[in-house]
């Protein structure tokens, strides 16, 4: 049914050529939505978005979201009804190496975005994607929720919770008609196939194994939620859908799995070794790397009572569909037909989730 919802919407998303940017793509592509997709060439090489070939499926343009006038070209040009914001310079060590560089594509990335909102008629809903690290971490056992205070610790974070109340105030200023529904979604980490971001435990496991060599663990005792990108991805458009029809969804959303998939880092390659076999084994190594906290996860229960949404792949799964693209990739295997394969198997595992 929420698919059935996408069919010939007209859906701009930054970022799209991104990991997770990637994997919305080609749900929108499914669905049937006419896709504009504007962002900088693909972060890494290889990347997903090359690798699926879902470049030649959307109408994709290549621009900075720093730079205002060419995105308010291809905006204008796309007259989007929905508009997905996933741009970002999501790299926590990078943001420490660049950060005016961070700040002007997390911050001024949104305004830019929002500016285009603001000057069309054409948009019914906005979801701005931000991040889990937004919230001010007090390293406590419980979740955040949304009404925390806002305070990310590095320039990252930080720039993302800018990019949260940038939103806010976009939303009090210019949108209390409601005349545009405007949501953002805090999400935690993500895993999936295709992922080869540098800094994150499992595109480092899969190198490392490519290599024949030791997966190396930074930090193996900190806790984070993770979940399979198609989780989030599917809450997006659950709510982006739902706050089309009706502005009483809009809101801030936390997106993350249950309590259960809270792991530490050394338990999730653990599970990744088990998933992978042939022999892997894993050391620790700390580098001396930037601060990053210890101990983080999100209270999902007002995404919960207010859609009925609940997780559908725990930990395991993830990371075995992760393992399972992942040995696709390496022999030659059909990546966009993996790709749908396990949209599909996301899709018949079913949920409870309020897009009728």
């Amino acid at each position: 049914m929420l698919l059935d919802f996408y069919q010939g919407k007209r859906v701009f998303v930054t970022g799209h050529t991104g990991f997770k940017g990637s994997w919305l793509c080609a749900i929108l592509v499914k669905a049937g939505a006419v896709v504009t997709g504007y962002s900088l060439e693909p972060p890494t090489t290889p990347s997903l978005f090359k690798l699926s070939g879902i470049e030649q499926q959307i109408h994709s343009v290549i621009g900075d979201v720093r730079d205002y006038a060419s995105m308010k070209k291809a905006f204008d040009e796309a007259q989007p009804e929905i508009v997905l914001h996933l741009a970002a310079q999501p790299i926590v060590r990078d943001s420490y190496e660049r950060p005016a560089y961070t700040y002007e594509t997390n911050v001024m990335g949104t305004v830019n975005i929002l500016e285009c909102i603001r000057n069309s008629r054409c948009v019914k809903s906005f979801l701005n994607v931000t991040t889990d690290k937004v919230y001010l971490n007090k390293e406590w056992e419980w979740g955040y929720r949304e009404n925390e205070e806002l305070d990310g610790y590095d320039p990252y974070s930080n720039s993302k919770s800018c990019s949260e109340l940038v939103t806010h105030s976009y939303k009090r200023s210019f949108f209390s008609d409601n005349s545009v529904a405007i949501s953002t979604a805090r999400a935690g980490n993500v895993i999936g196939g295709g992922d080869f971001s540098v800094d994150r435990i499992i595109p480092d496991c899969i190198r490392a194994t490519v290599d024949g060599i030791d997966i190396i663990v930074r930090n193996p005792y900190s806790t984070r939620p993770y979940q399979h990108v198609l989780e989030p991805l599917f809450a997006y458009l659950m709510i982006a859908a739902m706050q089309y029809r009706d502005a009483k969804y809009q809101g801030c959303y936390n997106v993350g799995p249950d309590d259960k998939d809270c792991f530490e880092t050394g338990e999730v390659v653990n599970l990744f070794v088990r998933h992978w076999g042939e022999g892997l084994k894993w050391i620790e190594k700390y580098d001396g790397g930037p601060h990053e906290a210890n101990f983080l996860k999100l209270d999902c229960s007002k995404l919960k009572k207010t859609f009925g949404w609940s997780p559908r792949w725990d930990l395991d799964k993830a990371i075995e569909k992760t393992v399972e693209w992942s040995k696709c990739w390496l022999s030659g295997g059909d990546i966009l037909e993996c790709i749908h394969q396990q949209i599909d198997d996301f899709i018949r595992t079913g949920g409870c989730e309020k897009n009728e």
